[in-house]
């Protein structure tokens, strides 16, 4: 929670360009803001700006959690369709056993 009269940091892009560079090379955020006196959430944050904006390679970075809407395909919603389908045969043999 911020504090009554607390400052904070303003750091150069070129730092930052430099610290995402560094991260992208493999380095962990807990060294990089241990090393630069930078909280892990502050380097995070830049990390997610840069991902948002497309500037940033991703392939370390993956997605997490389900596909969007937009994201989906005509395969995905044909997949969805078949395990619905196969979904539905099943809870209708289970009534059927009672």
């Amino acid at each position: 929670m911020v504090s009554k009269g607390q400052t904070f940091n303003k750091y150069s892009k070129e730092f930052k360009n430099e610290i995402l560079e560094l991260l992208n090379q493999g380095v962990s955020s807990y060294y990089l803001s241990k090393k630069y006196n930078i909280s892990r959430g502050t380097i995070c944050t830049w990390q997610a700006k840069r991902r948002k904006q497309g500037n940033l390679d991703n392939d370390i970075f993956h997605k997490r959690g389900r596909l969007k809407e937009k994201d989906l395909t005509k395969e995905d919603y044909k997949e969805r369709y078949e395990i619905l389908k196969k979904y539905q045969a099943f809870l209708k043999a289970q009534r059927e056993k009672k």
